[in-house]
Parts: structure tokens; sequence; C-alpha cells
């Protein structure tokens, strides 16, 4: 076949082509006018370079692989050669880390020392302040249609936490009845985006479901203003999976504790407001200020969720 299909049925280019040729990775036959012609087994090949660099080898880390499936073999890593290629390339990574974590501890100490150092007046001055610093959320979209209260929380003033344990995004294990002796705030959401994801189809339509992430950064960025009106402790719930919680606390620079409850073990003990969407029940926006384990307030619905713990803040004043 000419170098169009070859490269159309291996998912390359036939500028990719051309580089494997003149690396001696393929060998196409030459017809007698001077065209390239490519068989199967070349076709075949070139798809097993582009498997193998989409993972990380190089064109030229492919050759084993390919020697392999022309010895007859049906996968390029049935043979021992490939296997050790692999190995190496493992090596090569490991020693790779080693040096970038090794030029990251250094310039950490840099900035440790850096940052220690005495500024004068106007270099104090021209410093942005921390909170500018931390990561924002994208903005609300301004048509978010607002939840209607359908009374799904009206039971929970005065109710108790159970005794449940549930592991937290900073390592500890948090029982929730023991969670704190004095006022403290548990806000429950439905779940946060992954920002390099589409949203989920329709979750700007659902009465707010938008807006968790924002909440986050609305929970941090007001979390002196809480202390201050006696908060204690701020918690976070939600049936996200505790390993993209771990990674949202990161990305957000969240100071606060974030629960996994997939299983959503506190709603069928409190019978918690949920929601279905593509196929999944989350929890409903709440927000729970609590006395030790007893249930002091409760805010639902919340809208916007953006400047909802200024609203706490606000509710607490009033009472403080």
């Amino acid at each position: 076949m000419r170098a169009s299909e070859a490269a159309k049925a291996a998912g390359v280019t036939r500028k990719a082509l051309r580089y494997y040729e003149e690396a001696g990775l393929l060998t196409p036959s030459r017809l007698a006018n001077g065209y390239r012609e490519y068989s199967p087994t070349d076709v075949r090949l070139a798809a097993e370079i582009r498997s193998l660099t989409a993972i990380g080898l190089t064109p030229r880390e492919t050759r084993p692989f390919l020697e392999c499936l022309r010895g007859g073999h049906g996968s390029g890593d049935d043979c021992p050669e490939s296997l050790a290629a692999y190995n190496q390339k493992i090596r090569a990574l490991d020693r790779l880390i080693a040096r970038l974590t090794h030029t990251r501890h250094q310039l950490a100490e840099q900035l440790r020392a850096a940052a220690g150092r005495p500024m004068s007046d106007d270099q104090e001055d021209s410093m942005p302040s921390p909170e500018s610093m931390l990561p924002a959320a994208d903005p609300l979209p301004d048509d978010l249609p607002a939840p209607a209260d359908d009374g799904a929380a009206d039971h929970l003033s005065g109710r108790q936490l159970p005794p449940l344990t549930f592991l937290a995004t900073d390592g500890s294990q948090v029982r929730l009845d023991a969670a704190c002796a004095g006022r403290w705030i548990l806000f429950i959401y439905p779940l946060t985006g992954d920002p390099a994801a589409d949203i989920p189809q329709g979750w700007n339509e659902i009465p707010g479901a938008r807006g968790c992430s924002q909440e986050a950064c609305s929970f941090r960025d007001n979390l002196a203003e809480l202390r201050s009106c006696g908060v204690d402790q701020v918690i976070a719930l939600s049936s996200d999976r505790a390993e993209y919680q771990q990674a949202l606390v990161r990305r957000l620079h969240l100071p606060y504790p974030l629960l996994s409850d997939p299983d959503h073990y506190l709603s069928r003990i409190l019978d918690l407001p949920t929601f279905e969407a593509n196929g999944t029940t989350l929890y409903k926006r709440i927000t729970l200020v609590m006395r030790g384990a007893t249930i002091e307030h409760v805010f639902y619905p919340i809208f916007p969720p953006d400047t909802h713990a200024q609203q706490v803040v606000e509710w607490l004043r009033e009472r403080s």
C-alpha cells in the first residue's frame, strides 16, 4: 500500500513513516517508479511504535519490540529483549525522578532561606498578601438556577451526629460525634469538578449543583473570620473519592480536612437530602453549624455557593 494508506491504517502521519524509515525502524519496498510500498507488517510495526511512544519510549527505543514482531511473536513484548527495554526505561526514569527530587529539595531550601531573611519596609510593602497568592476557582456562570427549599432538611436541627468515622485528607481518622467539643462547621457538597475534564452533562441546569470548588475556596478564604466568631473547626464532606479530595486540597490549598463518604453512610442515618445525576447519587449542598455533636443550625438550600461562607460568618456575628 502507498504511504498515505499505510499512515492512516497505522494511525500515524506520513511524516512519521518517513522518520521511522530514516531511523531504520521500517524498510518498505520500492516500486519500479520509486514509490514506497508498505506491507501489512510495516503497518503493524508503525502502530507498535505509535503505541510505545505514547507511553514514554522514544522511537529508537522501540527497536527490540519491532524485532520481536518481525520474529513472528504475537506481541512486541513477548521477547526477553523487550522486557529488558522496559526495565532499562524504568531505571532511567527512576534516575530522572531522583535528580528532579534533589533539585526540588534544593530549591525549597533556597526558598525557605530567602523567605526567612528580614525584608526592608519597601520590600514588605511591595509583597502581595498571602490571600492574593492562593489559587482561585473559576467564576460561576451568571445564569445558574437557584435551588428551592424542599423541606428535606427541616428535621435536622437538634439532631446528634452519629459515631461514624471517616478518613480525612490530612491522614487522620475523624469520628463525627467527637470531631470537636466546641462550635464547628460541617459543610456537605455534591462533588468538585476536575479542571482537566468537562463538567458532567447537564450539571449547570441542576439547581444548586454547580459551585463546589467555589464554596471550598469561600470557606478557605473566610476561615480567619469564622475562627474570630468562635468556630474551632471546619470540616467538609462529600461522596468524592478520597484520592481526588486529596488532589483538591493540594490544588486549592485548603486548610481544613475533607471527608469521603462514597457509600452515603451519613445520609442513611440522618436522612440528608440527595439527588441523582448521571446515574450517581450525590449529596445536596448543606451546611451544619455544630455544638459538639449537636446540630445547632442548618443552612439549606445554599445559593450562591461562592459567598456562602460569608453568610455563615454573618449568622455567627448576629449571635455572638
